[in-house]
């Protein structure tokens, strides 16, 4: 796995033998309240299994070689949910953290999170922190995980860094370009997604990496997300590989044929 910021942009003229298989793929997990629900279950048991879809989409990830993996698992509007749902999202992640942070070790996958962790507890914070620390130098694959973490706010506290930069006179209000909100926002060293999968059926992205999707390949599925598996994960990457990606520029062959441009 490599993390080199000279390919954050992951763009390219069109899908080859070289890069079918996307180097990083972002998924908003959307279902398990309504997995639980079908089956006479609380919310909680829903997202407990929902812990055992991310083992084997990780697992799916390393199988077919996928760099990055990033999960929206708690989102900035999650804090508005009913405080037993919060409270046990947060419990899951925090188990999920003491139990499971070893192994991804032991595998190589570094972990990564992104979000505002201030109105987190302290013990998550440590939670947090002392997994980021354990996996730091590994490089299998990284794992980024969302939490308390929103498109809006993300481009927001770019913008932000970047005021502060022109306040304190280390920069020109005209040197605020995208390449430098880019260079800001979260996990600016990856390479971009370049596929955003959603379970659960509905086809937004919920405020969910707004400013790295801009040339994402959106992929919806109305399978839950506790039913998300190895083979379910494999279609979206056929999916995928069928795909012509331009990134805005035209076809070499809509210039021969006169044929209209497309993004």
């Amino acid at each position: 796995m490599s993390d080199d910021s000279s390919s954050a942009d992951g763009c390219g003229a069109g899908n080859t033998d070289d890069n079918i298989v996307p180097r990083h793929v972002a998924i908003i997990m959307d279902g398990n309240n309504r997995w639980a629900k079908r089956r006479g279950l609380l919310g909680p048991a829903g997202h407990r299994a929902g812990v055992e879809a991310v083992r084997g989409v990780l697992r799916a990830c390393r199988h077919h070689g996928v760099e990055v993996l990033t999960l929206f698992a708690f989102s900035s509007e999650n804090w508005g949910r009913p405080l037993p749902e919060v409270r046990a999202l947060l419990a899951l992640l925090s188990r999920y953290l003491r139990n499971e942070v070893k192994e991804l070790h032991e595998d190589g996958i570094r972990l990564r999170f992104i979000g505002e962790r201030s109105r987190f507890s302290p013990r998550l914070q440590h939670l947090m922190q002392q997994s980021e620390n354990l996996t730091r130098e590994n490089t299998a694959a990284t794992m980024v995980i969302a939490v308390d973490y929103g498109g809006q706010w993300d481009i927001a506290q770019a913008a932000q860094a970047l005021a502060r930069k022109v306040e304190a006179g280390e920069m020109r209000a005209e040197d605020v370009t995208a390449e430098a909100i880019d260079a800001n926002i979260a996990v600016s060293e990856l390479p971009r997604p370049d596929l955003c999968i959603r379970t659960g059926g509905d086809a937004r992205l919920s405020n969910f990496m707004l400013w790295h999707f801009a040339y994402s390949e959106l992929y919806f599925t109305e399978t839950l997300w506790p039913d998300f598996g190895e083979l379910e994960f494999a279609r979206a990457l056929d999916d995928y590989s069928r795909r012509e990606r331009r990134f805005g520029l035209r076809d070499p062959q809509d210039l021969v044929s006169g044929g209209e441009e497309n993004a």
